[in-house]
């Protein structure tokens, strides 16, 4: 696939949901977990996505449990967590793999767009973050220790 836009995941609910739905707005793609160091970033990406959705910013979680199995619940245990622990209100998706052969084909694209240190496409860990301009131009990869606020100068420049 050659465009952001081409591509389908499926929401916690099990709604199949073409990114299409995305397009003309600035997102920060993110691999989440529940049971990881990282977890407290739900706080500040919900506050992003709070400060900047009028403007046309959206933030999508994907959980995924590749890493040190951290993000172990089903779609309703997960959705429930989020809610409940964080508030989170922007868009979460069912669990996928984001890297190895079962790599959701999203992830695939992310990683060759905007390699990561070294040039390597594998995702390290929980909470790597790409920020992606209203085109759907893959423009950043930041690292999961990089925390949400960090990323408004950035934000900011796309909206």
């Amino acid at each position: 696939m050659t465009s952001l836009y081409e591509f389908t995941a499926r929401e916690l609910g099990g709604e199949p949901v073409s990114l299409e739905r995305y397009r003309d707005k600035v997102l920060l793609i993110v691999n989440t977990a529940s049971e990881c160091g990282f977890t407290p970033q739900y706080a500040g990406l919900q506050r992003l996505h709070d400060r900047y959705a009028a403007r046309g910013f959206e933030v999508l979680g994907f959980p995924c449990n590749q890493f040190g199995k951290q993000e172990p619940g089903d779609a309703a245990q997960i959705g429930t967590f989020c809610e409940k622990q964080y508030g989170v209100a922007f868009p979460m998706f069912e669990k996928i793999d984001v890297k190895g052969p079962n790599a959701h084909p999203l992830y695939r694209y992310l990683t060759r767009q905007a390699p990561g240190v070294l040039g390597t496409r594998w995702i390290k860990w929980n909470f790597t973050k790409f920020l992606v301009d209203r085109s759907g131009r893959v423009v950043k990869r930041y690292a999961p220790a990089t925390k949400p606020e960090e990323l408004e100068g950035d934000i900011e420049a796309l909206l």
